[in-house]
Parts: C-alpha cells; structure tokens; sequence
C-alpha cells in the first residue's frame, strides 16, 4: 500500500534506502568527530548561558570567529536534508516538515551534548546546540522545499502516481454501504460463560 503523496516503486525505495544509508554514515561521523576523548591539559568550564560563546567569538573578530560558528552550524546540517529524504515523502506540508526536522535535529544535539558529558576532554555548550539547531534548519530551507518542487514536477511530467496518489492502474478504491447490526432478539438465548 503506498502512503498519500509518497514517491512510487523503485524510486521511493531508493530515495529512502539511500536517505537511511547516509543518515547511519553522518551519524557515525557525528559520533567519531564528537565522542573520541580528547587530550588536553585544561578544559573551559560548560555554557549553559546561551549565547555567551557565541558572543565570545565574535569578540575575536570575523576571522576568529568564522571556524567556531561554522563548525557549530555545519555539524547536524546535513540532518536538515536526510531525515526529509529517508522519509520520502513529496506532498507534505513545508512547515510541518520543518518542525519535525528541526525538532529531530534538536534531539541529536542533545543526545550527542548528553553523551559528551561521560567523554574526558568535552563539555556541554548549550550554544552548540542552538547552532546544531540552526543548521538543520537552515539546511532543511535551502534544499528539501525545493529539491521537493522538482520532484513533483518531474512526477507530474512522467504521469507518477506520486501525484495523484494513488495507482493508476488499479482505480480508485471500492467503498461499501454500511451494513446495520441485527437487533437483540429473545429467540437466541445469550451465550453461557
């Protein structure tokens, strides 16, 4: 059975597969970037003022600051494109879509800042994690609504059921009257227990 709006056959199957494959790959890239202990001979005490490390590096300057936020933004971004993707679906509200990856991106982000904390050489920033946050979405934005768009359209030219959502082949689906239930008569006695 295929889901309203979802891609067809072979194409979904792939789009998916492929989705899962590369979410499990960034995943363990996440993990290795962000779970190997480090060595160092002192540690920054954590953030859980938010912000405070982001102004921190601005006040370096733009070249200073440019590696630290870029590294923050660019860690879970890729999330922004694959969660869409291993979904596979193309008719789906754009802020809906949106909630759920940046929602999921968040969690990430703290199962990965919560995993940290048992890992000598690493702290919890809270402003990694509105950064990690911030990239999802960005990601999302830049690619997923207009990767969707093309999509559709080429579904659109190529006559996919993905558009209308349903199988051309096999029609529209049967609907039945609805049967009443037979009243409670005296001549069937009830059923002993």
């Amino acid at each position: 059975m295929q889901r309203q709006g979802s891609l067809g056959g072979r194409a979904a199957f792939r789009l998916r597969t492929t989705g899962g494959v590369l979410l499990v790959l960034h995943g363990a890239l996440v993990a290795w970037l962000m779970l190997r202990p480090r060595d160092v001979p002192w540690v920054a005490p954590p953030n859980l003022h938010p912000l405070a490390t982001v102004r921190a590096d601005l006040r370096l300057g733009w070249p200073g600051a440019l590696r630290p936020l870029a590294e923050g933004l660019g860690l879970l971004a890729p999330l922004g494109v694959l969660l869409p993707l291993a979904h596979g679906r193309l008719r789906v509200s754009p802020v809906a879509s949106l909630a759920r990856t940046v929602a999921a991106g968040a969690l990430a982000s703290v199962a990965v800042a919560l995993l940290q904390t048992g890992v000598p050489g690493r702290v919890v920033d809270v402003d990694i994690l509105l950064l990690n946050t911030a990239g999802v979405a960005v990601a999302h934005l830049a690619v997923v609504p207009a990767a969707r768009f093309l999509l559709r359209r080429r579904a659109e030219r190529t006559g996919s059921p993905a558009v209308s959502g349903q199988d051309r082949n096999q029609g529209r689906t049967p609907t039945y009257p609805r049967v009443g239930i037979a009243p409670w008569s005296d001549a069937v006695p009830p059923s002993a227990p």
